[in-house]
């Protein structure tokens, strides 16, 4: 009788121990389906740049990651707005990589070829600093008489120029500026500069040098 009893065990045990090992397995294939669909963008190769439609450009989440008030913030937060921080994107316009450059102001930044720009993180990033030196620069007289002013509810910074200039050309944000608010441009998708100037205000910019001839 006490052998039946162990058997007994023995055999709930090894039944349990399977059930456990299946149940694993199944939770194993569960993450494992997850991450491959995740990662999936990380198989993209880096020459295949990715082509937004205008409907696409418009529905990017505008929620950028949190990442402070200094000038990595303001970094981040333009790029999250511009391509969700996508390196490889160009959009219906043409506008290339994280920050969505035009081919004109990388002329200007000295950057000839695009293809290796797209591929190129590092040097992107420091594209945008140099835009934001340029610009820094263009606008130096604008950031001395406007920063600390409220035009049409909006307190104006040098961070939110800065993106505005970004956004639309240093030329936009002086007629901005210069008119207090009565010319108000736009970019093709719809974002005014009187729109940058309060998404990326108030972040601590204190970093980027006005150059005059900035390049990377």
């Amino acid at each position: 009788m006490k052998d039946i009893k162990r058997l007994g065990r023995r055999s709930t045990n090894l039944i349990l121990g399977l059930f456990g090992l299946t149940v694993l397995f199944s939770a194993y294939k569960e993450v494992s389906s997850s991450t491959e669909i995740t990662n999936q963008n990380c198989l993209r190769p880096e020459s295949e740049a990715t082509v937004l439609t205008l409907e696409e450009s418009l529905q990017l989440n505008e929620v950028a990651p949190f990442t402070g008030k200094s000038y990595i913030g303001f970094r981040e937060a333009v790029g999250f707005k511009e391509s969700r921080s996508r390196y490889y994107i160009v959009n219906k316009f043409g506008y290339l990589g994280k920050y969505q450059f035009g081919k004109t102001t990388l002329k200007r930044l000295k950057i000839y070829n695009v293809e290796n720009f797209l591929k190129n993180p590092e040097q992107q990033e420091k594209a945008f600093k140099a835009l934001c030196s340029l610009n820094k620069h263009i606008l130096r007289k604008d950031i001395r008489r406007s920063v600390g002013k409220t035009i049409n509810g909006i307190q104006i910074t040098e961070s939110g120029i800065l993106a505005a200039a970004h956004l639309g050309g240093a030329g936009s944000v002086k007629r901005y500026l210069r008119s207090n608010g009565v010319l108000n441009p736009s970019d093709a998708l719809g974002s005014s500069v009187q729109y940058y100037m309060k998404k990326f205000s108030g972040f601590d910019t204190s970093t980027v040098a006005a150059i005059k001839n900035a390049t990377i």
